[in-house]
């Protein structure tokens, strides 16, 4: 027999349809259909069947509905008794969406998509119409219904795509149309049409559903598409490759990582040191063999390592790692250990959710992975001993390569690393060099010129290696030429401290940049001053005061003195840049940081407003003459902007802190507190802020102080350092109260509140929310007003009083709605769902908390969308739905879990007590106090 709830609500036993006569009796039997094998309770039931009118003789009319039910189902045991209640005992696949179910799982582990296609339709087939379509209106059994109907939708998106990728995009498009039809605001159906159309020879068409999509976005929700349908349909527009068929995937064997940078080509010499590694790595030690390679700049180091690395490969069938971690770059961008092995993490496809917090538990993980295999580990360019110590395997069968310009003593010492000095080569492999380069009848030709090349460049690889890049580009020139203008520009350099081979490295350096016109060598000098990793050509415009610098860019990239590693993305070697810093004139020292500085504080400034509008704006610097900022059209690329600028912005206010810029430093701390707070980068936010605080104190600016008191203060609060939190609060309000400043004192007020609801003190918390939407009401700040109101309401929630709370944050989210604020509006609905929640309205509830996690994600504020997560998810356990909420949490978990959010310890217990918050109300989430950064 089977129960069918994918429609109407009746009964199959041996292949004919019993219908189920009676609203309630159905109700009844979809009540303990939606969860076969499991006991529901009478109170359940009754609730499901009568809701608040529920009758005097209700047990007994219950008990005549369960009968008439047996006499359908064809067996008295088909429902039994259970205390509290009753279960429906069904064999195998007891319901029609029981069979959908196992149809979809089986889809999903199916081995080619044909066969999923197979399993989706047999699945979809099911469907009669709505889902327990006879009971709609009764509360429990719609989350269900909802339940079975998102069922359905996952099946037809992953259907559809299966069929693209089978290459049937003309035959979808009716069905398609179809859908898009009835789900107008679904943007995978209408993404999947527009790629269907697209390949079916029909872009126009792909087009028109875009903006047939948009028209109703706008006129339904007021709102645009997100960014996922927005790109597909730039893609469309410039006819993107990525959009076409994809051809087979190639099957390969997978080995391992294989990490190694490309092979060195033409590597001579320190024959040595290559036999002594063969044999390390051909013993026998009862741990990992750490080999030390160290040497001045330009010995040779990393080629010796990857050279060696690459012959050596065989011998570690599990895998090659590979990282530079930038020890000796000259603005102090050296990679963070963590950082380091978090890309190991990634090479081994260990998940985000499974990695513990901290660098100790992640490098115990590492080692735990690497236990029992035998993979080659190539550190290059370390900074010190304590940069190398976490990414050192601890068991046999490993090898590590680190490369340092240090001497790297105390590895040496107590971890037993086999010391490799490398100096420069021997005259013979220098010769063998230029010859691998050039051409053995070319070197032959001219030892004496040769020989002078060899002493001009010290012997050092890299040197050589430039001078011979050159002397190839020009084949008919003699290399008595190439020796001579070698000669003539040493003799006019700074040298490095006495007995340095890396002096002629300069002369190297100098005879590239004499080749350069003006323009490009003032550009190459301005460089040396750039504090990040890499930069893009805004900055690089602002620094040389032009508006575009592209074709000059070009220029140094042609000649191997600036690298494009990315589109759009430059970097200089790092002995490049020094060479340049040495040698920007202290004349355009000034002028050109104040343009780098006026670049990225202008760029971020508009960037932050994108990102959050109700952000209260600051006075920044009128940029000096040539500054070029960068124009960002929407939230997205602000966001993808921050990122990519990431640790240059970082850099941005040291470069100023240390250059007398003090008046740029705080603007500039300002507009990253939004990023870093919704990124969860709160340690580089309290670092650039109290950086700020500390150049705001040599200029006297006091009002700014306030501000930089209160984004102290408000992130301490976040991090649970509640003393630290109130001191610098307090310090803001005081000070805000002596400057008269009244929009300060509100968003202080909203701050403080903020942070005592952390705390659990909710009617204190109320006290400072109440006055802080009074004091904005006052200066008439409709957007403040609005998202205090929300604060407000929640409060009261969190107090019991919920009927208020909720008409309050109706309220707030008219207003919001009406002024466009996502973020204010984002928290609403967290904090309306949470009302619902606690009035048992777990339907209301699901709904909001999800309008609420989509908002979240879509701005980017991670942080919050966490939040909102976790009470997704007990509102799913409070109404029994325990995979949901078990789902919720563990994104919440891996969203934490990446941002190193305090809140990660919170999701780990619901997990290990996934049936607690079913029993209790949920929480609430610090995202119904929005918009923290104020």
């Amino acid at each position: 027999m089977q129960v069918r709830l994918l429609g109407t609500i009746d009964v199959t036993v041996d292949a004919v349809h019993r219908p189920v006569h009676g609203v309630r009796r159905k109700a009844v039997l979809a009540a303990l259909a939606v969860r076969p094998g499991e006991v529901v309770s009478t109170d359940r039931i009754a609730d499901v069947v009568w809701g608040e009118d529920l009758p005097a003789t209700a047990g007994n009319t219950l008990q005549r509905h369960v009968s008439h039910l047996r006499q359908v189902l064809g067996s008295r045991d088909a429902i039994l008794a259970r205390a509290p209640g009753y279960v429906l005992d069904l064999a195998g696949d007891g319901t029609d969406a029981a069979v959908a179910e196992r149809l979809i799982r089986q889809s999903s582990e199916a081995t080619d998509r044909a066969a999923a296609v197979r399993h989706l339709r047999e699945a979809l087939a099911l469907w009669r119409g709505r889902p327990l379509e006879d009971v709609v209106g009764r509360a429990w059994l719609d989350v269900e219904a909802e339940r079975l109907e998102n069922l359905w939708l996952l099946a037809q998106h992953t259907l559809a795509e299966h069929r693209l990728h089978l290459g049937e995009h003309a035959e979808l498009i009716p069905d398609l149309e179809r859908l898009t039809r009835d789900h107008p605001h679904d943007e995978r159906f209408h993404a999947q049409l527009m790629v269907a159309q697209y390949r079916a020879g029909r872009p126009a068409d792909a087009l028109a559903t875009y903006q047939r999509v948009k028209r109703a976005f706008d006129d339904d929700l007021g709102l645009d598409p997100g960014p996922a349908l927005r790109d597909l349909e730039a893609a469309v527009l410039r006819q993107d490759a990525s959009l076409d068929l994809a051809p087979p995937p190639v099957e390969v064997q997978a080995t391992g990582p294989a990490q190694l940078p490309s092979a060195v080509r033409g590597f001579t010499g320190h024959a040595d040191l290559l036999d002594r590694l063969d044999s390390l790595a051909g013993g026998s030690s009862g741990t990992a063999v750490v080999c030390a390679v160290t040497g001045p700049p330009g010995a040779g180091k990393t080629s010796l390592a990857v050279h060696w690395a690459h012959r050596a490969a065989g011998r570690f069938p599990d895998g090659q790692l590979y990282v530079n971690l930038r020890g000796f770059d000259p603005r102090d961008s050296a990679v963070d250990p963590g950082e380091a092995l978090r890309g190991f993490l990634d090479a081994f496809h260990v998940p985000v959710d499974r990695r513990p917090a901290g660098l100790d538990a992640q490098a115990s993980l590492y080692r735990s992975i690497l236990n029992g295999r035998k993979v080659l580990i190539v550190l290059d360019n370390a900074r010190d001993a304590a940069q190398v110590r976490p990414l050192l395997p601890g068991s046999p069968g490993c090898l590590v390569i680190v490369t340092s310009r240090d001497r790297l003593t105390p590895l040496v010492a107590a971890e037993g690393a086999h010391p490799f000095p490398v100096g420069p080569l021997t005259e013979a492999g220098s010769r063998d060099l230029l010859a691998a380069r050039l051409g053995p009848a070319r070197v032959a030709a001219e030892p004496e010129a040769v020989a002078e090349i060899v002493a001009c460049c010290g012997r050092l690889p890299l040197a050589l290696a430039i001078v011979a890049a050159h002397a190839a580009t020009s084949p008919d020139a003699p290399l008595a030429a190439q020796a001579a203008q070698l000669r003539d520009a040493a003799g006019g350099l700074d040298p490095f401290d006495g007995g340095d081979p890396s002096t002629d490295v300069r002369a190297v350096f100098s005879w590239s940049y004499r080749a350069l016109d003006e323009p490009a060598a003032r550009l190459f000098r301005l460089l040396g001053l750039h504090p990040g990793v890499d930069f893009a050509a805004p900055a690089a415009a602002s620094l040389a005061g032009l508006p575009r610098v592209d074709a000059l860019l070009r220029t140094l990239v042609r000649a191997n003195l600036v690298t494009e590693h990315r589109p759009g993305r430059y970097r200089l070697h790092d002995l490049l840049r020094s060479y340049a810093f040495e040698h920007v004139r202290p004349d355009d020292r000034p002028a050109a940081v104040r343009r780098l500085l006026d670049h990225y504080l202008q760029s971020a400034r508009a960037a932050v407003l994108l990102l959050d509008p109700g952000r209260s704006t600051v006075d920044v610097p009128a940029p000096a003459a040539g500054v070029t900022p960068v124009a960002l059209a929407d939230r997205d690329r602000a966001l993808a902007w921050f990122a990519a600028e990431h640790a240059a912005l970082l850099a941005a206010v040291d470069l100023g802190a240390g250059n007398d810029f003090d008046r740029h430093v705080w603007p500039l701390a300002w507009s990253l507190t939004t990023y870093f707070d919704w990124r969860g980068h709160w340690d580089e936010l309290i670092a650039t802020q109290t950086a700020a605080l500390t150049a705001l104190r040599r200029v006297g600016d006091r009002s700014a102080a306030a501000h930089t008191h209160r984004d102290l203060g408000r992130t301490f609060a976040q991090l649970g350092r509640f003393a630290e939190a109130s001191l610098h609060l307090q310090a803001a309000l005081a000070l805000y109260g002596e400057l008269s400043d009244v929009a300060g004192q509100a968003r202080t007020h909203h701050n403080i509140g903020w942070m005592l609801q952390a705390q659990g003190d909710h009617r204190a918390a109320l006290g400072h929310s109440g006055e802080a939407h009074r004091l904005f009401k006052l200066v008439g700040d409709r957007l403040w007003q609005a998202r205090t109101l929300n604060a407000t309401g929640w409060l009261h929630g969190r107090l019991g009083e919920h009927e208020h709370s909720l008409r309050l944050c109706e309220a707030a989210l008219a207003l919001l709605q009406e002024l466009d604020d996502g973020h204010g509006e984002a928290g609403t609905w967290d904090s309306i769902a949470y009302a619902h929640d606690q009035l048992g309205d777990h339907a209301a509830a699901l709904r909001c908390y999800r309008r609420a996690v989509d908002s979240f994600a879509r701005l980017g504020d991670r942080g919050a969308e966490g939040d909102v997560l976790l009470n997704l998810g007990d509102s799913h356990a409070a109404a029994g739905e325990h995979d949901a909420a078990e789902a919720a949490w563990r994104t919440a978990l891996a969203t934490f879990e990446a941002l190193g959010h305090p809140s990660a310890e919170a999701a780990r217990g619901r997990l290990r007590r996934p049936y607690a918050a079913a029993s209790g109300s949920t929480s609430g989430s610090t995202a119904s106090q929005t918009s923290r950064t104020g």
